[in-house]
């Protein structure tokens, strides 16, 4: 079951989902806008950058998010799919807290984008009951990109 707003509020004040910075104009009908804290490209780290077509790049969210016994996609905003972006996501699992590392590939024209730019939405899902056990892999706390 995917959460709604006001679901997703509920959540926070519960202790099942943390966003932090969060910001009320980021929440959506049915999700959160994440934006990008620093951007990887050509192996430098930047905080804007102009993104040329058939270019791979990487960004980490600003948003450091926690998830207890909920878990999480991620979709790219329809905006940047227009503008011909591609980029790979996964489910985001109970347990995981830290920002996230986005993996992305410019298509079609050059695309500018900055700290602050909101890039994807996260999407959040009740389960249905707690797991037996909650994510504790490598990229747990991360607070920058994380490549490996």
């Amino acid at each position: 079951m995917i959460l709604s707003d006001k679901d997703i509020r509920e959540a926070i004040l519960k202790g099942d989902i943390s966003i932090e910075p969060f910001r009320k104009e980021n929440l959506t009908p049915n999700g959160y806008d994440l934006t990008i804290k620093e951007i990887y490209i050509n192996g430098e780290i930047k905080e804007e950058a102009i993104i040329k077509p058939m270019t791979w790049f990487a960004i980490a969210t600003e948003e450091y998010i926690k998830l207890k016994n909920v878990t999480a996609q991620l979709w790219l905003r329809s905006s940047y799919a227009r503008k011909g972006l591609l980029s790979s996501f996964g489910k985001v699992d109970a347990g995981f807290e830290g920002c996230l590392t986005i993996s992305c590939f410019n298509t079609h024209q050059e695309i500018k984008i900055k700290r602050g730019d909101t890039i994807c939405q996260i999407v959040f899902e009740k389960m249905l009951s707690k797991p037996s056990k909650y994510y504790e892999g490598k990229y747990r706390g991360q607070r920058s990109i994380k490549l490996k």
